[in-house]
């Protein structure tokens, strides 16, 4: 059952239990520095996004104001749907720096105009792991009921470098910059991830044959690093990505934790969050060595339904959970992410995405019923 996995906190050392699933992430102790607290409160910066943000980041507050948990909020309505507002953006900086936890929507990245404000806040913090959980809920029937997987990405470099140029009118250059230094400590993350949630198998997902260097970089500190992790019994392998995402539409059991750069981590986590119900109940984080930023695992503002309160407000609820872990707060977390998996595995109130009529305000009301 899901809900046995709630005990296991994110700094507990090794256990024997599987303790990462969609709802407690044990990722490695890599911040330096305690989050601000004041007189047993934590301090928060709350940044809720465009597209559904308001509306599910409005769901968590209402519940943590419920259970009365020790967090107060500094709040930044940040947007990206216009090209200003930077100077909003730089004061959300500075509370991020100040606070060093957050709880975050996805903010709209426009196809022409700024660069995107998600990136410059992970690349800014450097927050460079990005660690998406997709688990099976029995509340959620899909075609695969065996998904267990957790997506390690690294999240500052690669295709995200946002170095690119027009040499010559017509052609144009767009860098992926990749290093050993990052490769390396993701790679890292990923191997102390699987020790930490006795996981058995670490995959590297790559595009090594094509792009020999780049993805070759990688690949090779994969395998180098994999090799000071023999004596612990993990599996390591390595796959490319193409065949990647046919395998896990395919065969999605194989895999247990998977490792990549940037941009294949975008496309593997959306893949995962279909495989197991949608963008809806699949939460995420971000972490470095002095900040964590939570946000649903799954990067989508969701435009199309913002304002008519049909957005499932799950993985906002369950990466906040996340986030109460981070802080300490377990028995918070504990109560919530019961509550909300009693709500899912219910089945009597359903939004849009799982094929119900219920409303972001109902599945709210229905988690504060069952704390």
């Amino acid at each position: 059952m899901l809900r046995n996995a709630l005990n296991v906190a994110a700094r507990r050392p090794l256990v024997p239990q599987r303790s990462a699933t969609t709802l407690a992430a044990g990722f490695p102790k890599v911040s330096r520095r305690l989050p601000t607290k004041y007189g047993g409160v934590y301090t928060v910066t709350l940044i809720p996004g465009d597209g559904i943000g308001k509306e599910i980041t409005d769901s968590v507050k209402e519940i943590f104001e419920h259970v009365n948990a020790p967090i107060e909020w500094e709040q930044f309505d940040v947007s990206g749907v216009s090209n200003e507002g930077e100077a909003l953006f730089n004061q959300a900086m500075d509370s991020l720096r100040r606070n060093r936890v957050g709880l975050k929507g996805i903010l709209y990245t426009p196809i022409e105009g700024h660069l995107s404000w998600n990136v410059a806040m992970r690349q800014q913090l450097d927050i460079y792991a990005s660690v998406v959980l997709c688990k099976s809920l029995p509340g959620v029937p899909t075609r695969h009921n065996n998904v267990d997987f957790a997506i390690i990405r690294e999240n500052t470099e690669g295709e995200y470098s946002g170095l690119e140029h027009q040499s010559y009118p017509g052609v144009v250059e767009s860098l992926k910059v990749s290093t050993r230094h990052k490769a390396e400590r993701i790679c890292r993350f990923a191997f102390d991830f699987a020790l930490k949630n006795n996981r058995k198998k670490v995959t590297c997902v790559h595009k090594a044959n094509i792009m020999k260097l780049g993805d070759g970089l990688f690949l090779n500190t994969f395998r180098r690093i994999a090799e000071d992790y023999k004596s612990s019994g993990i599996v390591a392998n390595d796959m490319i990505v193409d065949n990647t995402s046919m395998q896990l539409v395919a065969k999605p059991g194989q895999f247990d934790v998977m490792v990549m750069p940037n941009l294949y981590g975008a496309i593997v986590s959306n893949i995962g969050a279909a495989l197991v119900g949608g963008p809806g109940v699949v939460p995420g984080c971000n972490v470095g060595r002095e900040y964590a930023l939570f946000e649903p695992g799954c990067r989508h503002v969701a435009q199309d339904i913002m304002g008519t309160n049909k957005a499932n407000p799950a993985a906002m609820i369950l990466s906040a959970t996340m986030m109460l872990r981070h802080l300490g707060l377990d028995s918070t977390a504990n109560s919530i992410a019961t509550a909300t998996f009693d709500v899912l595995n219910a089945k009597k109130v359903r939004t849009a995405d799982m094929g119900g009529t219920s409303t972001t305000s109902d599945f709210t009301a229905a988690v504060i019923q069952n704390l």
